[in-house]
């Protein structure tokens, strides 16, 4: 090292790259940073312009007080062993290979980006979605503000049982001027104003003691204004053996008084299907679904005592020409990233990933968040994770080999990518363009007005910067 420095010393840190700046990354680089020994230097890597990952593009937009937590992600910003190279794609604009040559540590926080399918006929018709491309959409996400989500028809259906399935259906069902004032995209709001979705029906395969919502989600679709919850109470059967957890002992006792409210007219309503599986989609003569085909479940255990669901061979149609499926979520693979195609993940002992699933340890590359466990709990849920994570990394400083002294700094870095004419953003320019979308929405009587592209993002970069300069 130079100067006789060890790694990890003030003047020679652990230099991390976290490739994603959702909150795994974020709350690894926190843990890091607040290390004294050894000392790190982090980067974090996005591929958009803008950090905060499905904090600013997968909590729904009436759920602003979850957002809260980019303050704490902001004060890890500010730390002077911290930056944003945002606007910059692992992969293609620097390889794998490249970061491993410039870092000691890198770590891959990207989440998982995409959906399980239903693998059922007909999911290719058009109408049937997935759920991550319509919550991307209504919240400014750029892959998908060109999405062709048609909202004229009277009824959707949306498979599955999480709090994104009960966030789809409450900004389907919500008074698109409420939904107005919070920072939803401006193309989503106009699309619901002139859309036909009175009702949703919620197809979940197993019983209500098994539902993954959280009960908050239900009760807040059940107070929306001129909105009425519809439930079968004989549904609602729960084993008496079953031991329930205080989340599942409120969710069966909400629904079941959501099952004994009388039915009253109402604009839009809520029907939720327990023991219920889409088997099959069928199309109009447009190619468009018009109806899904519903096989009624029975619970049964499984040799662990899970509880499974399994198909009766009744059968029941719903006539629907919009279909969200919410089963879950995917990761994708990163070129020169090792990827397990079963579980959607990067292959991983305790987040130190290995070459192939079961295989030997990479040194110095890790995982955390959704790429590394998979689609399980929520923002916290990374904070922990990320925690262990980075008592790993610190814990495996003294088998590191450094990097090349040449290639060590993240100027090197910024030099390769303005090599490449690729433009980076840095945290003070989200800044610049945070405060561009507070402004630009508080003119129109909105929290925020998200930037919904790329292109819009930079140039307004262009020009704030040019305004700064003068």
């Amino acid at each position: 090292m130079a100067n006789g420095s060890s790694l990890g010393s003030a003047s020679s840190p652990v230099r991390v790259a976290i490739v994603g700046a959702g909150p795994a990354g974020f709350f690894t680089a926190d843990a890091l940073l607040r290390s004294e020994s050894p000392v790190f230097d982090v980067d974090v890597f996005e591929r958009l312009p803008t950090p905060f990952g499905l904090v600013r593009a997968g909590v729904a937009p009436d759920h602003q007080k979850i957002k809260g937590v980019t303050k704490t992600f902001e004060r890890t910003a500010k730390h002077h062993r911290f930056r944003f190279f945002g606007n910059v794609e692992v992969g293609k604009d620097l390889s794998a290979a490249e970061l491993r040559e410039r870092y000691d540590q890198v770590v891959y926080a990207v989440g998982s980006a995409s959906d399980r399918r239903l693998g059922i006929p007909g999911e290719e018709l058009r109408g049937c979605h997935a759920a991550t491309a319509f919550v991307g959409w209504y919240n400014a996400h750029p892959d998908f503000r060109d999405f062709p989500f048609d909202l004229g028809t009277e009824r959707a259906v949306v498979v599955g049982a999480g709090n994104v399935a009960m966030d789809i259906t409450r900004v389907l069902l919500k008074s698109p001027d409420e939904l107005a004032k919070t920072d939803i995209a401006r193309h989503a709001v106009e699309a619901l104003r002139n859309g036909r979705v009175r009702e949703v029906a919620l197809l979940v395969r197993r019983g209500p003691a098994q539902a993954a919502f959280d009960p908050r989600e239900l009760e807040d679709i059940a107070s929306l204004p001129g909105v009425r919850v519809e439930v079968n109470a004989g549904q609602l059967v729960v084993e008496p053996t079953e031991k329930l957890d205080a989340r599942q002992e409120r969710n069966v006792a909400l629904l079941g008084e959501l099952a004994a409210r009388p039915k009253v007219p109402a604009e839009r309503s809520l029907r939720i299907e327990f023991l219920a599986s889409p088997v099959e989609l069928t199309g109009d003569e447009r190619g468009r679904v018009s109806r899904v085909r519903v096989e009624r479940n029975a619970v049964s255990r499984d040799a662990t005592g899970r509880a499974v669901a399994r198909g009766t061979g009744q059968f029941f149609d719903v006539e629907a020409g919009l279909v969200f499926r919410s089963i879950g979520y995917l990761g994708l693979p990163l070129p020169g990233v090792p990827y397990d195609p079963k579980g959607g993940v990067i292959p991983n002992q305790e987040g130190r990933v290995c070459s192939e699933p079961g295989g030997p340890v990479l040194p110095g590359v890790y995982a955390v968040g959704w790429i590394a466990r998979g689609p399980l709990g929520v923002i916290g849920t990374n904070k922990s994770d990320a925690q262990a994570v980075a008592e790993r990394m610190v814990a495996d400083v003294a088998t590191l080999r450094p990097a090349g002294e040449s290639l060590r700094g993240h100027e090197t870095v910024a030099a390769l990518l303005t090599e490449r004419g690729v433009s980076p953003t840095s945290y003070d320019d989200w800044s610049l363009l945070d405060r561009i979308e507070v402004d630009e929405g508080r003119s129109s009587g909105k929290i925020r007005e998200k930037f919904a592209s790329v292109e819009q993002m930079m140039n307004q970069l262009l020009r704030a910067r040019q305004r700064k300069d003068d």
